[in-house]
């Protein structure tokens, strides 16, 4: 069953904070789950205190980006945020590293699927709903988030060296199913 949680953009000054994650030491845009009783607003700032260290007050919601395919399947709110307060630090065991990045200096190594979420975020979409079919032919068809960190471990490559060796090849559709404004 594919995951559903929150992620969030902090921008400030034309910039905006990611994160770069230790699984496999890519950069995105911080976010998680929802627990159990929580809203999809507080899940984002709980999630954005967590990863970033920041308060945050949210201030739109830019889309839902659906990942289907082999390569973390999920269900993903975004929402826009700008800090309120609080000092940037990395969350143990999740974050290596925590970011502001202007448009123009985007890392390349992200995510899947993070590209076009950061550009929505940045170029202030608001409503927009976008299925991203992200295929890797290195993976299985069907892989569970423990298993790829079982296979990541036999590799004996780097956490990065594993990921860009995985999403190399990897072809990613997207269709906007909701145009955003």
């Amino acid at each position: 069953m594919p995951s559903f949680g929150v992620i969030v953009a902090i921008m400030n000054n034309g910039k905006i904070l990611l994160t770069k994650r230790e699984d496999f030491e890519v950069w995105c845009l911080l976010g998680g789950g929802v627990e159990d009783g929580e809203s999809l607003a507080k899940a984002a700032i709980r999630e954005a205190k967590e990863e970033t260290g920041l308060d945050v007050e949210l201030t739109g919601l830019v889309g839902i980006y659906s990942r289907v395919g082999n390569v973390s399947r999920g269900h993903m709110v975004l929402f826009a945020a700008q800090p309120i307060g609080g000092e940037i630090e990395c969350q143990s065991g999740e974050t290596i590293a925590v970011e502001w990045f202007a448009s123009g200096e985007i890392p390349s190594l992200l995510s899947p699927g993070h590209k076009r979420r950061i550009a929505d975020a940045m170029e202030g979409v608001r409503g927009t709903v976008v299925a991203q079919d992200i295929h890797s032919p290195q993976l299985p068809d069907k892989i569970t988030g423990r298993q790829l960190y079982e296979l990541r471990d036999q590799y004996g490559l780097s956490r990065q060296e594993f990921y860009i060796q995985m999403m190399e090849n990897a072809e990613i559709k997207e269709v906007v199913e909701v145009d955003g404004q």
